[in-house]
């Protein structure tokens, strides 16, 4: 059976964990690996998550799989630490405060996949070199009670390439799911933008990107860290998107991405 890894990254996060790990252990879908990467937090994160540690109900059939705590290096060294414990097909990052769209989100992704390849079934899912490179969908954007403000600007195209992403990042990261065999380590060169740089990596190595033309993420996108450091995420994002597309092209984007933001102003 397909299988679906989750990684939540948490660091002092006791206000909004506790919606992230609902919607994922309310999953209908039956092979889903939870992994929670702790920063050692101290505001009361820990003991939320020790309330749902090994729990399996009615209300919620899944159970945390690994819990780390321990300081990290930031963000994306934690990110890595979960992908070196991660063991299922596909890999997703949802952050705290994140929710999975609906508590059928994976049952219908693995449909959607199913669906998508006449010669696909769910006997040969183990052939993980069929499985798309990448899945993905669309993100709504969410308050701090899980109520809808709107859908994400920047919609996913109906035929990604890692080209796309010279546009600026088309997919919501907790919208991205990676197949574990193709994920590289987060380079850590980067400290507000590595997601970017990933998952172009990632669909560099993609043969089959694919569209489930379903909302898989509700997004709290009001406190991220690229949120946080808007101008050091730019200069990143245009060292990524150079070494990725050229400087010519890295340069046009950012200059259209700075006329764009003056003008909503």
């Amino acid at each position: 059976m397909l299988t679906f890894t989750i990684i939540t990254v948490t660091y002092n996060a006791a206000s909004t964990i506790e919606r992230t790990l609902r919607s994922v252990l309310c999953q209908t879908y039956p092979a889903v690996e939870y992994i929670i990467v702790d920063g050692a937090s101290t505001d009361g994160t820990l003991a939320i998550i020790s309330r749902y540690m090994g729990l399996g109900t009615e209300d919620l059939p899944r159970h945390i799989s690994t819990l780390v705590s321990e300081p990290d290096h930031g963000l994306y060294d934690a990110m890595n630490k979960g992908l070196a414990r991660a063991t299922g097909h596909y890999v997703c990052f949802l952050n705290a405060g994140d929710c999975l769209h609906q508590a059928d989100t994976l049952q219908r992704m693995a449909d959607s996949m199913v669906d998508s390849m006449a010669d696909f079934t769910a006997d040969s899912m183990a052939a993980a070199d069929r499985l798309p490179g990448v899945v993905y969908g669309h993100t709504a954007i969410v308050d701090h009670e899980g109520r809808l403000l709107r859908m994400r600007r920047l919609a996913p195209p109906e035929q990604l390439t890692w080209r796309s992403f010279r546009q600026g990042m088309l997919v919501c990261r907790q919208a991205f799911w990676a197949r574990r065999d193709l994920c590289p380590p987060y380079d850590l060169r980067y400290r507000y933008s590595a997601d970017y740089d990933w998952c172009i990596r990632v669909m560099r190595r993609s043969t089959v990107l694919h569209h489930t033309h379903q909302t898989l993420v509700d997004y709290l996108g009001t406190d991220g860290l690229t949120a946080r450091h808007h101008f050091a995420s730019l200069l990143e994002r245009l060292r990524i998107m150079a070494y990725h597309y050229g400087c010519m092209v890295a340069i046009g984007q950012h200059l259209w991405f700075v006329a764009r933001a003056v003008l909503k102003r």
